[in-house]
Formats: structure tokens, sequence, C-alpha cells
């Protein structure tokens, strides 16, 4: 495979509008080739979708899903920037998706990496500075080895870093890309919020022998 320097990928993505992780990807999965990267960036929607991130989104929606059985229910709140595309039917089911997504990933807490509070990325970081199986490597190494596993270990608390359930070639930010690129806006997934029934609520345990004794009056 062809080595992919910075200066092709910051060339890729002036001419794209694409995120330097999506050029490096596109770069690699073409083997270095310019223009197939720009055709794979346009065929995942991807390419000019960058440049609408900067711009204001406050329309959109809150949709919703419950899973069946009404067990699990997910409210989540998807921006555009009009009225209009909020109310296009390609949105609405992106919406809805997205709602599904967030119910098949119960680990999943925060919509990206950089929502995750600095206390909980120290957290992890002190769980895996801790493991046995780094006591004996360089200080160095340990680092390397640790901020992989944390790299890792935050993705998948992030929704848009999960594989999309319905296309596990793409993540759910490659999916948002694609709806940016067909319906012309910045689209940003601002909130979710899951229930569980029954989380949180300390269920009284009763053992059998227990309820056969209240039943028959302790005889």
């Amino acid at each position: 495979m062809a080595e992919i320097s910075a200066k092709l990928v910051q060339e890729l993505r002036k001419k794209t509008g694409a995120g330097m992780m999506d050029c490096k990807k596109a770069l690699k999965e073409t083997d270095g080739d310019i223009a197939q990267a720009e055709d794979w960036l346009r065929k995942k929607g991807i390419a000019k979708a960058g440049k609408k991130a900067d711009r204001v989104a406050a329309e959109g929606l809150v949709g919703s899903y419950i899973h069946t059985g009404g067990r699990v229910g997910v409210l989540v709140e998807v921006n555009c920037e009009t009225d209009f595309v909020g109310r296009r039917e390609e949105f609405q089911t992106l919406v809805r998706n997205i709602a599904m997504q967030v119910a098949a990933c119960p680990n999943v807490e925060y919509v990206k990496v950089d929502d995750i509070p600095n206390e909980i990325v120290q957290k992890e970081k002190d769980v895996e500075m801790g493991r046995d199986d780094l006591a004996n490597k360089p200080d160095n190494v340990k680092e390397k080895i640790v901020q992989g596993r944390i790299d890792k270990r935050l993705k998948e608390l992030s929704l848009v870093d999960q594989p999309y359930i319905r296309d596990q070639s793409i993540t759910i930010e490659e999916l948002v890309k694609q709806a940016i690129a067909q319906l012309g806006e910045n689209i940003q997934i601002r909130r979710f919020v899951r229930f569980i029934l029954g989380e949180g609520i300390e269920k009284e345990e009763v053992s059998f022998a227990d309820e056969v004794a209240a039943q028959t009056g302790g005889q």
C-alpha cells in the first residue's frame, strides 16, 4: 500500500471539503489514488458535506422509537437548517433510524467523543494504566498502548462512531454525511435519551419459599 502523506490528505480535503480522517480513509481504500479517493468520498456522500458543518442548524425534529414490547424507548433531537428540510420524508427517516440505532446500542452514552467529560476520560486512563499486562512495559510503550485502548473505549461510548445497524460498512457519522449530501443542509445529532423499563427501581426479591409461607399463613 502506498504511503499516505499529510500533503496528499490536505490536497484531497481541499478538493472535497471532507474531514481529515475521511480523506485519509479514502486514500487508504484507494491505495493513494486521489481521483479514485474523490469518487470514493462522493459515493459515501462525504464529499463537500464537511463544508456545511459550520452552518447553523437550529431546525429539525425530535423523533422517537419504542422497541417491540415497550421495554426500551428513545427520544433523539436531530437538527437541520430549515423547517422545509425538517419536514422532508428523507430527514424524518434519518431521525427514526438514528433513534433505532440508540435503542440497539445500550453502551452508547454520548453523541460524539468530544462530548465525553474529561473526568470520564481520565478515569478510563487510570484503569488502563493500572492493568497487570502493562506492569513491565517502558513508560513510552505503555502510553501508546493505553492511548490506543482509550481511543477504542471512547468510541464505544460515542453514537456517531457506531457501525450503522442497517449497513455495517458505514458509521452513523457517515450516514449523517450522506444525508447532508442528499438534502444540501448541515445536519447535526444534538442529543438523545434512552428509557429502559424498570431501570433504577429496586425490586423486592421474594423467595419462592417465602411466597408459599405467606400464602399458607406460616403453617
